[in-house]
């Protein structure tokens, strides 16, 4: 095929397909090198970017390959914290009056709850068996909260490297106390970043505390807390990376 033939097809191949004429020999290839083509392309989807007042260093076959790909999801590099380096200090109060009060180490809250207690809901069981990335402790002795009575939870973070502290959730409600649909009661709060991190907001913390079911219209029991991340964190490195961010003090 000779030269003048293909100048004239390869203008009005996309991006993909004349990339691949470029390894089909080396005519193709000097041909489909032509920056010219490469500004025709970028023309299509970024027209402005041909109207840049003095020429650039930077090929429009460089531009296009840079740009037109979607970005993919870059991996996380290891994590700077470790759970064996944090304590969950987590209170809970019903009506003012302190119910629960315990300090957690991150191992023991990353462990979860191994063997879960007979006596809980199909629907709940489902849930703690899920994919998602949880966060659990069980409940020893188990507490219940009044009906007619509100309940609030603070958590604070420490860190045993730094010695600093971080506010995880700050006296937040537990709306709906007691879902007898899902039997779980939610919380959240919105996490406080450091002031090295400006753009990052709007992502919360959630607890749960997790109730027994034992088919009458009792209180049921508190046996258990969860807390998750999952507005941005799905996965232990992940969390990770978002506690390190917080404001430490």
């Amino acid at each position: 095929m000779t030269v003048e033939i293909l100048k004239m097809v390869f203008p009005l191949l996309e991006g993909v397909d004349l990339a691949s004429c470029m390894v089909v020999c080396k005519q193709w290839r000097d041909v489909a090198q032509d920056d010219y083509l490469w500004k025709c392309l970028c023309a299509r989807r970024w027209p402005s970017l041909c109207k840049r007042p003095s020429p650039s260093t930077v090929t429009y076959y460089k531009l296009y390959g840079t740009f037109h790909k979607r970005q993919r999801r870059r991996f996380l590099l290891p994590p700077r914290l470790s759970l064996s380096d944090l304590d969950f200090y987590i209170d809970i109060w019903a009506e003012g009056q302190l119910i629960f009060s315990e300090v957690v180490s991150g191992p023991v809250l990353d462990a979860g709850i191994v063997n879960l207690p007979t006596g809980i809901s199909d629907i709940l069981r489902y849930h703690l068996a899920g994919p998602d990335y949880k966060m659990m402790v069980p409940v020893e002795p188990r507490f219940s909260v009044p009906v007619g009575q509100t309940a609030s939870v603070s958590v604070l973070a420490g860190r045993k490297d730094l010695n600093k502290f971080a506010c995880i959730i700050n006296k937040a409600m537990f709306d709906d106390y007691v879902d007898r649909t899902s039997f779980r009661a939610l919380a959240f709060d919105y996490l406080d970043f450091s002031p090295a991190h400006p753009f990052i907001s709007g992502i919360r913390a959630w607890i749960s505390l997790l109730f027994t079911d034992d088919g009458t219209d009792k209180v049921p029991d508190v046996f258990g807390i969860e807390m998750d991340f999952c507005d941005a964190a799905n996965n232990e490195k992940e969390v990770l990376w978002l506690l390190d961010m917080l404001d430490w003090k």
